[in-house]
């Protein structure tokens, strides 16, 4: 079997159209896609579990876990008739092995392995993160690198140079929070639901920038990023407030936070441009669909003489199709086969 997969991955690498299932369960989506040569969307099916998590104010991995198992087999056959192909017309089965929680991860990398097993298409492993990135090539067909990325979402906060669609140098990374968790974690102290991040977006609309809080100055000569301070500074002044039983604006809170934190993220990006020499920044992550945040760098690029891609909004946050994608420009370089024994991965490199 194993010889049979890496004959039909070889022939893959020069076939002249691919077209390519991708599975994604890394947190609470269930997600199915079906992709031709990395940039054409044929189906795109999710399953969201944003009601059933709201409840508990976050992702809940045991209730998430058993959800993808509830949803992956109905997903996997809206997916190929929407796509109005046949399961044997599939040339490979892609899916997220990490980063992300075990638990759900493992919904997707089973049932991505049951699959290569049944239809004897060989299955590859995608690094979650990369399929972030290519999203932007679905958004944006005539996109190529090099560019440099700034991921930005739950679980990472990156710079990054992309000087080939699989050749990725980190210039900067958070230091502890991702800007998507301290996004989370504000909310949360606000009694914003979940998810917290297009809550505080919303909410911010309403507010004034007129408190004081700021990002942690100690990195400022690097391009690493550090959002744990900022969030205490949150956190302590709403305290402040409870403990007195007195009352605060939530929308100045939300305000004043969010633009600190898009002026960092802003101001960084444009220095890793700088640095680089590149002219391309492309955003990638669950926080690309910032408003704020899309429209600052929007605007700094344009003042800067660069260009700005970011995903539609649908392919902000976790989806298939990024994976499929990722996945297409990984057999074209000859990477990413994995045998049957392949496992669920909480954290991977960038």
């Amino acid at each position: 079997m194993k010889k049979y997969m890496q004959a039909q991955f070889n022939e893959l690498k020069t076939k002249q159209d691919l077209i390519i299932l991708a599975i994604e369960s890394s947190c609470d989506e269930t997600a199915i896609s079906v992709v031709k040569n990395g940039r054409e969307v044929l189906s795109n099916i999710v399953a969201s579990q944003i009601e059933i998590h709201r409840r508990f104010g976050g992702v809940v991995p045991e209730i998430a876990s058993r959800n993808h198992l509830m949803a992956i087999s109905s997903l996997y056959d809206q997916a190929i008739k929407a796509a109005g192909i046949k399961a044997e017309e599939l040339d490979a089965i892609a899916v997220t092995y990490g980063a992300g929680l075990v638990g759900a991860l493992l919904v997707g990398v089973n049932f991505a392995k049951g699959l290569s097993y049944a239809l004897k298409k060989p299955l590859i492993a995608v690094n979650h993160v990369h399929g972030h990135i290519a999203s932007n090539y679905i958004s944006h067909p005539s996109l190529q690198p090099p560019f440099v990325c700034l991921m930005v979402s739950g679980g990472h906060t990156a710079l990054m140079k992309i000087t080939d669609y699989n050749k990725f140098k980190l210039l900067g990374s958070t230091v502890d929070d991702a800007a998507g968790e301290a996004f989370d974690k504000v909310a949360r102290v606000l009694g914003l639901p979940y998810p917290g991040g297009p809550e505080i977006d919303k909410l911010a609309k309403d507010g004034k920038n007129n408190i004081k809080f700021t990002v942690s100055n100690s990195l400022h000569s690097t391009l690493n990023f550090s959002f744990s301070g900022i969030k205490t500074s949150v956190i302590n002044y709403v305290h402040k407030f409870e403990q007195k039983n007195e009352p605060f604006n939530k929308a100045d809170v939300a305000r004043s936070f969010e633009e600190a934190v898009t002026d960092e993220l802003v101001d960084k990006s444009i220095r890793a441009l700088r640095m680089t020499g590149l002219k391309k920044l492309v955003i990638a992550g669950g926080v690309g669909a910032n408003s704020m945040l899309k429209a600052k760098m929007t605007k700094a690029c344009k003042e800067k003489g660069f260009e700005m891609f970011s995903p539609v909004l649908k392919y902000c946050t976790d989806n298939a199709a990024m994976i499929g994608s990722a996945a297409y420009y990984y057999i074209r370089k000859g990477m990413g086969l994995a045998e049957l024994d392949l496992t669920a991965r909480p954290s991977i490199d960038l």
